[in-house]
């Protein structure tokens, strides 16, 4: 083996649905009202894709603006990992069918870590191409929350969105990209954020599908609580690796979960606004789409630069989390 290759984003794009569903436009739907939502989330509205429409759909779209940007064809692509729970069918994996809609010719698998899912593909990509397996790797968070969602459970249908965000992994220039990563799973909290049937363990049946127990259940107070320690938790970890503080940090990109977890690692973080970036308001949890989506607009709004240090955190079902460090390349 060679010695160690810099592994970095070259190429970041996203995609979400037309379609956008207001606060205003729940209140219609289920008991809830704009200002409760705003208060306790920060959400304004949700992107909603359209019926017939599936998760490869929008990986795929997410995909051909990250290849446009980075300069390649879909033939450049070495492997592609698609971070999703949300997948077109239980199997095949939607990774194979995004790698078929764009036209790429390599090996692809999917990836289930919830809403850390992107961060989690992330760090196999910089492992494949850091350690030469692969030059090129096309990572995607896409999920379309809204496929399993429980339109009359008020507590969790005010909070997703449906989209997706893709980047491209490749080798970049000494002393920028992949800096560190903080990977990690507590699975005695997997009953506290799961769709419970449509697995082995509950297969289908009528009386599931009636009950919507194949939809996502969520115990919103332990999930807040775990998230609002573990979010923290892992940025410091994650930054103790190598040695840095948030001093150091440029731009945080946080999963955008919900604005009141968002704030409690500004505020353990000792981080000040400006450096923190939040698409929230706009899109929902939009689970392992939400840190690219992020990325994305960051990015073209002129909040990232070359050379920045960049902060990643997400946190989601398994109960998982992981955090990520990089020095933007670009």
């Amino acid at each position: 083996m060679g010695e160690k290759i810099n592994a970095g984003i070259i190429g970041v794009g996203s995609a979400v649905p037309d379609k956008v569903l207001t606060n205003a436009d729940l209140e219609k739907i289920v008991d809830t009202s704009d200002e409760w939502i705003r208060n306790m989330t920060g959400i304004l509205e949700r992107r909603v894709a359209a019926e017939g429409e599936a998760t490869s759909d929008y990986a795929a779209k997410a995909a051909r603006v990250a290849l446009e940007r980075a300069g390649l064809e879909p033939k450049d692509i070495d492997l592609i990992i698609v971070a999703t729970i949300t997948g077109d069918v239980i199997f095949p994996a939607t990774a194979s069918i995004v790698q078929n809609a764009i036209g790429a010719k390599c090996p692809a698998f999917d990836l289930s870590a919830g809403c850390s899912g992107w961060v989690y593909a992330l760090s196999v990509a910089n492992g494949f191409v850091s350690s030469g397996i692969y030059k090129r790797v096309l990572v995607i968070g896409a999920d379309l929350l809204t496929s399993v969602t429980n339109w009359t459970d008020r507590s969790t249908c005010v909070l997703f969105g449906d989209g997706a965000g893709a980047a491209i992994v490749s080798e970049v220039e000494p002393g920028t990209g992949f800096l560190a990563f903080e990977l990690g799973s507590d699975g005695s909290g997997a009953q506290s954020l799961c769709a419970p049937a449509g697995g082995s363990r509950e297969p289908l049946t009528h009386e599931s599908l009636d009950a919507q127990r194949n939809k996502l259940m969520m115990e919103g107070r332990e999930v807040f609580k775990f998230a609002v320690k573990v979010q923290g938790e892992a940025a410091e970890r994650v930054l103790a690796k190598i040695g840095l503080t948030t001093a150091d940090i440029d731009l945080m990109i946080p999963h955008q979960a919900n604005m009141r977890i968002i704030d409690s690692a500004v505020n353990r973080l000792g981080l000040p606004p400006e450096k923190i970036f939040v698409n929230l308001q706009k899109y929902g949890n939009t689970s392992a789409a939400s840190i690219p989506l992020a990325l994305d607009e960051a990015i073209q709004t002129g909040r990232v630069k070359k050379g920045d240090t960049i902060l990643t955190v997400g946190f989601g079902a398994g109960l998982t989390w992981g955090a990520g460090v990089m020095k933007w390349a670009y």
